[in-house]
Formats: structure tokens, sequence, C-alpha cells
């Protein structure tokens, strides 16, 4: 799957933004950027003030200008809507427009991220905005990509988000019997008697800090609801475009596992998924490298484009490291290793002023070439350029998924215990970090995602199971998967009621075990169990188990509840079924792991290698393995298979031990015997 019949290559390059600098500089530009192997530019993206001075009035006259410049120098245009951050005539003549922040504060005009989803303002402009720039720029056979506004989040608590909540309950709910029901608000006397007593849920009325809510069922409504209406202004705007210019494809930017807003339903309203990598200077390759997974994952395994990094630094950050030497081209290809057809960076020149002056760009405020920066930028684009077409719509086939729901995460940091150190990102990523060090290529799966494709399943605190997820589970197990549980799971359903008759709930069943207690661990303190003969913590979390056909792996060692289950087996059906009944190490996340995957005859890409990241894409072309050497040294590996290496065209053996230097990549293409079975069966699904 390529994202456009127009392209041949990994596309490179980002946002770039002429309106801010004086049309001299712009000839410069397009030398400079062409001279780095750029070939697209994201354009128009904060534009909106320009383009429609009034109300009355639009001018396209130096957006015109540039694209014309931009089309006679051989670029692809990924065209934005410019409609992340609307005009200041528009906030001051309506004010409708501007959001209310969480405390119940009426925001002025400034900043970006500040209009209402719900303004009848905003959804009038913003459209008709789209809708010019589709029909002005329809004949511009250069643009391959429609970009709707930028980086969509936030919230807003005002009078017309108020209202539209108040309709979205009565579509979702029907009647005021059953809102009552599904938010228990029999408990403290919240009944509802009129849909105009129901207020938003923040600082105002239920909350008493931003995660902290005293009515769950009414905050996770919120959230969904927030999240459905600033979808919904992307989805005006794509179908007003799409109408015009129905064969460019349109996506819009995420970033990453960004709570606000559930990217699980919103990419099934994009063309193709871009997102933009931003880490923090402490996050290690696994916690990057999950973000691209997630991305992946969200649009059924299919490529995305990275549409926005930093070539060099970040500007909002505590304190904004540089990007060391081949870091950026590193990272660059980890996102190519786990499913980019694109790589792009903000911002192709650095701004003179505001928040982003000191934002890395390709072209710094010295104005020419001779910087580290550009040199590196330019080496990556001549690599990328010699990959060409290889890596195009390539995908992956793993065995093991790990669950990730946004719904799920909500309502897990919104409920009122046990314990404020439980995060489910956390608990997450404690299982996918295990695998990624094995070199266990991992799939994230949301609810709606099939099963069948896997032989491990796993669930990290699945606390909230909705639309009969556990009967997709049962018959997973059944058929002969495995699937992995923890603590905290099968306790409520979609509306965050608790399903009573016995944790977990409606996993009782399939896990084989009833949770009586659950006991709440402070940080300084710890339990312990023995697994395969050897010792393990017990943390955060120890839930106290009785058997129900299940057997015991391990018990706890401590406490009035020493030699109850900590680690449980169940046989289903053909399959097994595990609950991990407390949060434990590194080390037993990493041998539990391993052993399940060798039971499932599930092998790692290739021997493990210290801060050594290894992947794998597929495609009509061939089979791709991604060596990423993360360390601060050289590192050794060893070919298992033959190949060439894409980057350099040399030949590679089975056996042959290569010395990879700090901060470097290699790209191996395996011969093609290893892709002809591979390639048959992912025909047929397709």
């Amino acid at each position: 799957m390529k994202y456009s019949d127009k392209v041949s290559k990994i596309v490179y390059g980002g946002d770039y933004n002429p309106e801010q600098w004086t049309e001299d500089i712009w000839e410069e530009d397009m030398r400079l950027l062409k001279l780095a192997g750029i070939d697209i530019l994201t354009l128009n993206v904060f534009n909106w003030a320009t383009l429609q001075p009034s109300e009355e009035e639009y001018r396209f006259d130096k957006l015109d200008k540039i694209m014309d410049l931009v089309r006679e120098h051989g670029f692809f245009v990924c065209l934005a809507t410019s409609t992340g951050a609307h005009p200041a005539w528009m906030a001051r003549k309506y004010p409708d427009i501007l959001r209310v922040e969480f405390n119940g504060m009426k925001r002025k005009f400034g900043g970006r991220h500040n209009s209402c989803p719900n303004s009848p303002t905003y959804q009038k402009y913003s459209v008709e905005l789209a809708r010019r720039l589709a029909e002005r720029y329809q004949s511009y056979e250069n643009i391959v990509a429609w970009h709707v506004s930028n980086e969509f989040g936030g919230e807003c608590y005002c009078e017309n988000c108020e209202k539209a909540f108040r309709l979205w309950l009565k579509e979702k709910y029907g009647t005021l019997e059953e809102l009552n029901r599904a938010w228990n608000t029999t408990f403290w006397g919240h009944t509802f008697y009129d849909w105009e007593e129901i207020v938003l849920p923040n600082l105002l009325s239920e909350h008493f800090e931003h995660d902290r809510t005293q009515f769950q069922g009414i905050s996770l409504d919120y959230r969904r609801f927030n999240s459905e209406s600033l979808r919904k202004n992307f989805q005006a705007e794509y179908e007003v475009i799409k109408k015009v210019t129905p064969h460019i494809p349109i996506t819009t930017n995420f970033m990453g596992s960004y709570k606000p807003l559930d990217y699980k339903d919103w990419a099934n309203y994009l063309d193709f998924i871009s997102w933009d990598n931003y880490p923090a200077n402490e996050d290690s390759p696994a916690q990057i490298a999950f973000q691209h997974d997630l991305m992946r994952g969200i649009k059924g395994g299919k490529p995305f484009v990275l549409m926005e990094q930093t070539p060099s630094v970040s500007n909002w950050l505590s304190y904004n490291a540089l990007k060391r030497p081949n870091v950026m081209r590193l990272l660059s290809y980890q996102a190519v290793a786990h499913g980019a057809d694109g790589v792009m960076f903000f911002q192709m020149r650095r701004s003179v002023g505001a928040c982003e002056k000191l934002h890395g760009a390709v072209i710094d405020h010295a104005g020419h070439k001779n910087t580290r920066v550009y040199r590196e930028v330019q080496a990556l684009g001549e690599e990328l350029k010699g990959i060409g077409e290889n890596t195009l719509g390539a995908t992956a086939k793993n065995s093991v998924a790990l669950y990730f729901d946004w719904d799920n995460w909500w309502a897990i940091e919104y409920s009122a215990g046990p314990s404020r150190e439980l995060k489910y990102k956390d608990e997450v990523m404690n299982y996918y970090e295990a695998l990624h060090r094995q070199n266990i290529p991992v799939d994230i799966i949301g609810p709606e995602d099939e099963l069948t494709p896997y032989k491990i399943v796993i669930a990290p605190t699945l606390y909230m199971t909705k639309n009969g997820y556990e009967e997709k589970l049962k018959r997973f197990v059944e058929a002969g998967g495995t699937f992995v549980t923890t603590f905290f799971s099968g306790i409520v359903e979609k509306h965050d009621l608790v399903v009573t008759g016995g944790y977990p709930g409606p996993l009782r069943e399939l896990l084989g075990i009833w949770v009586e207690e659950s006991d709440a661990l402070p940080p300084d303190m710890e339990n312990e169990f023995i697994y395969e003969g050897e010792a393990y913590p017990a943390k955060l979390l120890c839930d106290i188990s009785h058997l129900e056909g299940a057997g015991a792996l391990a018990v706890y060692e401590k406490d009035f509840y020493k030699g109850t289950p900590a680690l449980t087996a169940h046989s289903y059906g053909r399959g097994r079924a595990y609950y991990v009944g407390t949060r434990s190490s590194e080390e037993f996340y990493t041998n539990f792991l391993k052993k399940l995957c060798e039971e499932q005859g599930i092998k790692p890409l290739a021997a493990p290698v210290a801060n050594v990241e290894v992947t794998k894409r597929i495609n009509e072309m061939g089979s791709f393995l991604f060596f990423l050497n993360h360390a601060g040294e050289s590192r050794e590996i060893c070919m298992e298979q033959d190949g060439v290496e894409l980057l350099t065209n040399r030949a590679v053996t089975k056996g042959e031990r290569i010395t990879m230097q700090a901060k470097d990549v290699r790209i191996i293409k395996l011969e093609r015997k290893d892709n002809v079975q591979t390639q048959a069966s992912m025909r047929l699904k397709d």
C-alpha cells in the first residue's frame, strides 16, 4: 500500500513556511532544499489569517506564488488547510469560537488549538476555507496529499460544548432512565430528571483534579465526546476536499500515544496515518519504537508517514539537547523500520521570531548549507534516493499482538483507586519492552481487530471489557492461542460499571480464577514470588486469587496472603490463558515472555545484541531486516540469512559477522525465497 500512486520512493521533506519570509529568500530555499535531497514540502499549515483577512475577503495571491514556485522546482506538496489557528478578527467578532478551559476560564485570542470544536463559527469557516483551497489548487498535479488542520488536540468546556454534549448523550442513551443507569446516578443523589440538568464534568462540577473525578462515567463519556467532536471537525474538512479532489489522499498529523484523542477511532476516517515524533531526551529506543508500532497498528498494520521530527533540536523541553551526530539518521530509519513510507521534518527554514525560533530546521539562521545539520540531512537524502521504492508499502507479519485501547486508558486513570501509581501505558510498556529486547516484533491492536493472525495476545490491565470482547478472547484461546492479562482486569463494562459476581468479571471463566482482593503497595514496599526457580519482586498491586481450574505457576512469599497465586495458567480448549497478578521486574517480563514465545515457536528476528533493535518489513520487492544500533559504541551482529545490504549494495552471507558503528543502521534485503509463501498469504488476505 502506497499512500499515493505518484510517489516512487520514501518521500523526504517537511514543513515549509515561506509566508514568513521575503520573496528573495524563496529562490535560495528552493536551491538549498533541492540540494539536500528534499522532494516534498508541507505548505500552508498556519496561514488562515493571511488567506482570510476579513469575513468576506479571501487572498490567495501569495500562496499562488508559492505553489507555482514549488511546482516549477519539481517538489511534491502536502497541502495543509491552515485551520489549526483561526484569525484574530474571527475571535473578536465571534467569541463563541474561543475555548473555555478546564477551570472555567474563557480564553482570548492567542496561541493555537484555541478553536472550540462545537463552535458554529469554526465549523462554518474552517470548512469554507478547505473548500476554497481544494477548488483553487485541484489542478496542481504535484499535490500528493492533503493535511487537515494540524495536531488536533485539547478540550473545551464552553456552553456550545455543553449543549452539544447533551445532544450526544440523547443520541447515545435515548432516555434519561438509561443514562441514569449507565452513570449510576443514584450514588450521591445525582439522578437527572431533565437533559438540561446535565453539566460538563470539569473543576466547576465533578472534578477535583484534571484526572481525578467523582463520577467516572460522566467524565469518561466527556472524553469520548471531546475526541469525537474534534474528529467531526476533521471529517467536515475531509468531506468537502474529497468532493473536489477524490483522487488525493487526506491525513492529519497524530502525536503518538496522545491521551485526549482516540486515534484508533480516528484512523477509520483518514486515508493514511501520519504522525509527529518528538521523543524526550530520556526516552528509550523501545519507547520510541512503541509509538511507531502504535501508529502502524491503528490503521490495521498499513504503512504511515513520519510527518514531523526535528532535524536537530526541539524547543519546548526543560533541556533541549542536540541530536548527536548520526542520531537524526538513526531515528529516521527507525521510523522506516517500523512502517514509515515518508521521513519529514519540522521545519525547512528556522523562523526568526515567536516560540519556534529556536526549534531545529534544515536551513539554520545562518542561511547556508555549511552546518552539521544540513550535511546530515543531505546525506540521508542521498541514501533515501538510493533505496528508491524498495521498501514502499512494506508491512510486517507478526505473531504477537499487544492490546491497547483509549477507553481502557481513560477509565483506568479516572478510577478512584486502587493506586495513584497505576498508569496504563506503564503496564503496556513493561510487556512491549520485554519483547523489544528480544527482537520479537509486535503488532499493536485494538478491540475491533481480529485475533486469528496471532499466536500470542497480551492485554495488560484489561480493566474494561466491552462489546463482548471476552467472547473473542475465548474463541482465540479455544483455537490454540495464548492469552496473557494482568492484575486489575475484567473489572468494569463499557460504562465503567463494575461487573458483579467476582473479579475478573467476564474473564473469570477463561482465566480459571477468582480474584477476591487486591493489595495496593506503596513505592517503598514489595512482596515476592518465585518463578522457574528465580525470585522476582511483586510491586504496585498484588491480586489475592483463588484457583477455579487454573494452576499456580508462582505464589506470594510474604504477608497474610503468602501461598496464594501470583501467576496462573489455565488450559482452555487447545490454548492457555495466563494471569499475572502483580507488577514485577524487567527480568521477570523478559524471562516469562521468552518462555511463552518458545512454547509457541516464535523466534527472534535475530539473536539479541544489547541496544541493537531489529525489525522486518515485507512487500513484493522482498523482505527487509533493519538493524539499528542505539548504543554509544560499536556492536557486532551475525547474519542468519543471505542477503544484500540495501545502502551499499554489498552481498552478505549467512554466518557473516558485521561490526556496526555507534548509531549505525544496516538494512538487509533478504533472498526472495524467504518471501514467496508470505506474499502469497498476504495477497489472499488482501
